[in-house]
């Protein structure tokens, strides 16, 4: 079956379109013949330039949401588009909070299910989706049957972010209809949490600790090890649930999905839930005093010793050099 047409839900943030709106422009050209993209905000049309390299033709604008919620008037604008008869063969959504909300509310509006978690999508007869199950140690696959679009929802680094050579997208207003009391929350205020350095599901180096580390005061070792890399500090889930860090910090299945160049994994044991998150990283590298530990079956070059003595070493030597 030929795929003629995919719609990418384009999610944007301070600096532009979301790395991940990116990722699933560019494969979705790779799938199809035409690929539009669905955006919102106070100005989509500067985003057009970015969206058009990427590979969409043209760009729905739901337009300012005023402080609304993203999802009511997105879903409903999508499905109004749908309604008229501008159907799409598949509509790709990034697993962002707001792009779940869409996913949801856009399922009820057509009355089509939703499928989730995709890390693979590719053509075969039809469009066929990848799953990691039972902690990323199986992967499924699955299809659409019935009348009406696909929802795909993708997680993020899935697929790689590569221009191409497309011109600006055509920007076309696609107003919300009205939503009634579902779009009557407004957001009010909103908190960002302090960082310094690169974002975690961006950086090219990451370093990550574990349960391993054996106290939340040493964390502070993975941190000044990631800032004298220039990268980004991350962790298992183990000590995010412990309360060590934040779960914004946390990589894996129900964390953040990572590819950086180096990932660095400092007492962390290897749980295959961690596991799903970072082996797509080029380079990695484990610390562990357990010579039997899972961690050292994905990694590039394993070093089995206590973390109190291998870091505090690592960066000393790292100072020395300046």
């Amino acid at each position: 079956m030929a795929v003629n047409k995919i719609w990418v839900l384009a999610e944007s943030g301070e600096s532009g379109p979301l790395p991940l709106t990116l990722e699933l422009l560019t494969h979705a050209r790779g799938l199809a013949s035409t690929v539009e993209a669905v955006s919102w905000g106070a100005d989509v049309a500067s985003a057009a330039a970015v969206l058009g390299e990427y590979g969409a033709s043209v760009v729905y604008d739901v337009g300012d949401l005023a402080g609304a919620l993203p999802g009511p008037p997105v879903a409903a604008a999508i499905a109004s588009l749908v309604k008229g008869g501008n159907a799409p063969d598949a509509i790709l959504i990034p697993a962002t909070y707001d792009g779940r909300d869409v996913a949801g509310r856009l399922s009820a509006a057509l009355d089509r299910p939703v499928l989730t978690n995709v890390t693979g999508l590719n053509v075969d007869e039809d469009l066929r989706t990848e799953h990691q199950v039972f902690g990323g140690s199986h992967t499924v696959t699955a299809r659409f049957t019935g009348e009406g679009p696909g929802i795909f929802v993708i997680r993020a680094k899935s697929f790689a972010a590569e221009p191409g050579t497309g011109s600006a997208a055509q920007v076309v207003a696609a107003p919300a209809p009205d939503t009634g009391a579902t779009g009557a929350a407004r957001i009010l205020n909103r908190h960002v949490e302090e960082r310094s350095g690169p974002k975690l599901d961006e950086a090219s180096v990451v370093v990550s600790g574990g349960r391993g580390l054996g106290a939340a005061e040493n964390y502070a070792l993975v941190e000044e090890l990631a800032s004298l890399l220039h990268g980004a500090a991350g962790a298992s889930r183990a000590i995010v649930d412990a309360g060590w860090v934040p779960y914004s910090h946390q990589v894996g299945q129900t964390g953040k999905t990572v590819k950086p160049t180096v990932y660095l994994a400092c007492g962390i044991s290897g749980a295959t839930q961690h596991l799903v998150g970072m082996k797509g990283s080029k380079n990695i590298v484990a610390v562990n005093k357990d010579q039997d530990a899972p961690i050292f079956s994905v990694a590039d070059l394993g070093i089995v010793g206590d973390v109190h003595k291998v870091l505090p070493a690592l960066i000393e030597a790292l100072k020395a050099r300046g």
